[in-house]
């Protein structure tokens, strides 16, 4: 997974301070057979359904800012005003993750690669009923089958944990996505679902070629050299 330079401003906030240590446990399960759905195809974010990041946030900062009456817990306090910070930027975090209109997902017997449009990608690796953990410049992606749904945790140093679970319906046409951002430096995650629909990628018109000149050249019809 490769995170984009956009993501830098709400992680350089998260990580002031975070824990040293995963905030959830990410250990991976084995699992009997193939893959137990096939989650292959062309995504595209339906507009109409799904969560809006700005309406999450103002409904978790309204239910955290005031305790539940009469409850008698601690736990249930109102959290420290700086936590509010941490969790616009974890919203803000999970909204750019959460950014792409189209996923394209390839799925073989052994492995399961997401490619979201304009941003960063996930790779799964599935061997002998489990999950192959991969290492990158950011950090650990972990996944895992969860029944039918299909679980994705990328580890960030310092105790930020993103993750994905990505779960079809059963007639296969749509695809439900929820993202979850939690951080070490405040117990409150984050999440946002969204929706996708399967589409047909169009066949390009195009073809080209590249010119002894180094210059591409394209065209609808049959190009000679």
């Amino acid at each position: 997974m490769r995170l984009p330079v956009t993501v830098a401003a709400p992680l350089c906030l998260l990580l002031a301070g975070c824990a040293t240590q995963p905030v959830a446990d990410t250990s991976t399960r084995n699992f009997t057979g193939g893959m137990p759905v096939d989650l292959s195809g062309s995504w595209e974010r339906d507009y109409s359904r799904g969560d809006d990041a700005q309406a999450v946030l103002n409904s978790m900062l309204r239910r955290i800012s005031r305790p539940l009456p009469d409850s008698g817990y601690p736990g249930n306090a109102p959290q420290p005003t700086q936590d509010f910070s941490k969790i616009v930027a974890l919203a803000r975090l999970a909204e750019l993750i959460t950014r792409p209109d189209v996923l394209t997902i390839e799925q073989s017997e052994y492995e399961i690669s997401v490619s979201r449009k304009n941003d960063f990608s996930m790779l799964c690796e599935f061997y002998e009923g489990y999950a192959k953990r991969t290492q990158s410049e950011y950090g650990t992606e972990v996944c895992n089958w969860n029944g039918n749904r299909l679980e994705s945790h990328l580890i960030l140093p310092d105790g930020l944990l993103i993750s994905h679970r990505f779960t079809i319906s059963s007639d296969g046409r749509n695809l439900h996505v929820s993202t979850t951002v939690s951080s070490g430096s405040t117990r409150t995650p984050f999440t946002l679902n969204r929706i996708y629909m399967k589409f047909d990628l169009p066949e390009t018109d195009f073809n080209c070629v590249e010119t002894l000149s180094m210059k591409r050249v394209c065209s609808t019809g049959e190009i000679f050299p």
